[in-house]
């Protein structure tokens, strides 16, 4: 396997989890966002993938892009240990914390949407911070609420083992604090976080971690 990456990008992050908690090994491919003009607008990236986005994950010759879909693409083929629990309401409920992250909180400050904020539209770096602080808060104080209450919650988002809920959580969790965030506001959030990087599967993919860090 190998997977297209770049050490910052949280839905990359998501994916070397997934593939650490697996035991699955991938040879490393950075992209580079942000060296000149962005390494993934390049044609050579963009015939793996027209959207220029990382992760690309390519096995016996697929191309897969999107963190999710390659996460179930991952857990699917190497079943064991599962990353989505067995009953159907289990596993919606593990999809929507994930899908919380993937698709409410973590597009809204992708690098492409940042930069169209303070090119094209013309707003100021603080503007720019607002923007970031409030879709983050947004988001994290409605997961901080479904976490802490919910009975399904462990040590982990569900149970006492990660699933893909943990997958995703952790990454913009670490964006938060990248953006210079408090996390104080969030105990539930800040204790799975804490049980996820004991493990040494999230340890190996955090971003100060990888060949590509800077």
């Amino acid at each position: 396997m190998k997977l297209h990456t770049y050490y910052r990008s949280s839905a990359s992050y998501r994916v070397r989890i997934a593939l650490n908690l697996k035991g699955l090994r991938a040879e490393h491919l950075p992209v580079h966002l942000t060296r000149d003009g962005g390494e993934q607008f390049r044609a050579q990236f963009r015939a793996t993938n027209p959207a220029a986005l990382v992760p690309v994950l390519e096995d016996s010759g697929e191309r897969i892009a999107q963190s999710l879909a390659i996460i179930e693409y991952l857990d699917e083929r190497h079943p064991e240990p599962s990353l989505l629990p067995a009953a159907a309401a289990d596993r919606a409920w593990v999809r929507q914390i994930a899908l919380a992250v993937a698709c409410d909180i973590h597009p809204l400050n992708n690098l492409r949407v940042l930069k169209y904020l303070t090119g094209p539209m013309g707003l100021s770096e603080e503007q720019k911070q607002t923007w970031i602080r409030h879709w983050i808060d947004l988001g994290l104080q409605a997961l901080e609420s479904r976490l802490a209450t919910s009975p399904r919650r462990g040590a982990f988002c569900f149970g006492d083992r990660p699933t893909l809920a943990d997958c995703c959580l952790v990454p913009q969790l670490f964006n938060a604090e990248r953006f210079g965030m408090s996390l104080d506001a969030y105990p539930t959030l800040r204790c799975i976080e804490q049980a996820c990087n004991a493990l040494k599967a999230f340890q190996d993919a955090h971003p100060a971690n990888q060949s590509d860090a800077e």
